[in-house]
């Protein structure tokens, strides 16, 4: 079994909509490639780009949740909406589970109810920011580098009380460390070592030592960028990243989370969905077979509430 923590295919069939999840090519993610892998879960991410303007942004995340249940759900039986543990146990071998999740808290404004509209729709992880800042925090890509706003605190307070997961990727460095002290269920859904890839949107030692000591999840990406600092990159250099965050004592958090159709950029053995089993395969070369599973899939798990 393997679970991805993060992909951005609802964003590539809203920019798209002529496309189809089904067997579109340009998508690196689509059903054919799917259903032929080991991938058992998938999150779904909700991203609304910043250039969207201000009064519309709410209404394109509410169209990335419609894509999610009319593209992904509706048309295939054997694809099933997951939003717990027990609902990834209870997947029958033939079918597959889609998490919806949410990258960037600036479609919601200041307003909470949209947030918790968004959790009632079935958003189960939710990333404070993009790059740039909101009403909720500062991304990494943010000049000031502020940290968590008061809206931002009750924004965490909601997501703890959802039991939703509060995704840090992205995030400012301050806001980062915020988070640690606010949040009952922390994640980093796709993000890398900085020691490896001195990358900003990769995590520093602290961090990922955070990270380990509040026993979250850190989704490795195949973003070249975050993985070599250039736009290229191959699955050993995937693999340096997953083996620093072992030195680190990361065993129990490390995971994936790829980034497929976020990003131009392709990892060499890693353009696709195509190409997942035959990554785990070299996972299984490199590490022992208890590792893999929690990279798998396990160390995931343990983050979802049952």
């Amino acid at each position: 079994m393997v679970i991805d923590g993060h992909c951005d295919v609802l964003y590539q069939l809203w920019k798209n909509p002529e496309w189809s999840f089904n067997d579109q090519e340009e998508l690196r993610v689509n059903y054919n490639r799917w259903i032929n892998n080991d991938v058992k879960v998938q999150c779904f991410a909700i991203f609304v780009p910043p250039d969207v303007p201000e009064d519309l942004q709410f209404h394109s995340a509410l169209k990335m949740v419609d894509i999610f249940y009319e593209k992904i759900l509706k048309p295939y039986p054997n694809i099933k909406m997951v939003k717990s543990r027990e609902d990834i146990d209870n997947l029958k071998d033939d079918e597959k589970g889609a998490m919806l999740t949410l990258e960037g808290l600036h479609p919601i404004g200041h307003d909470i109810i949209k947030l918790k509209t968004l959790l009632h729709l079935g958003v189960k992880a939710a990333g404070l920011t993009w790059n740039n800042g909101n009403a909720v925090s500062d991304g990494i890509g943010e000049v000031r580098g502020a940290g968590l706003s008061k809206f931002g605190k009750q924004v965490v307070d909601v997501l703890n009380t959802y039991e939703v997961l509060t995704d840090v990727s992205h995030l400012s460095y301050k806001g980062f460390w915020e988070v640690m002290d606010e949040a009952y269920y922390p994640i980093a859904s796709h993000s890398n070592s900085f020691k490896v890839c001195a990358h900003r949107r990769n995590l520093d030692n602290k961090q990922i030592k955070a990270l380990i000591s509040r026993n979250a999840f850190m989704g490795v990406t195949f973003v070249p960028e975050f993985l070599t600092g250039a736009n290229q990159a191959t699955t050993k250099d995937v693999i340096d990243h997953i083996e620093k965050i072992l030195t680190l004592g990361g065993e129990n958090i490390v995971g994936l989370g790829s980034d497929f159709d976020g990003t131009d950029g392709i990892v060499e053995g890693l353009e696709n969905y195509s190409d997942y089993n035959s990554f785990i395969q070299e996972l299984k070369g490199r590490f022992s077979a208890d590792f893999v599973q929690k990279i798998s899939h396990e160390n995931f798990l343990k983050v979802l509430p049952k």
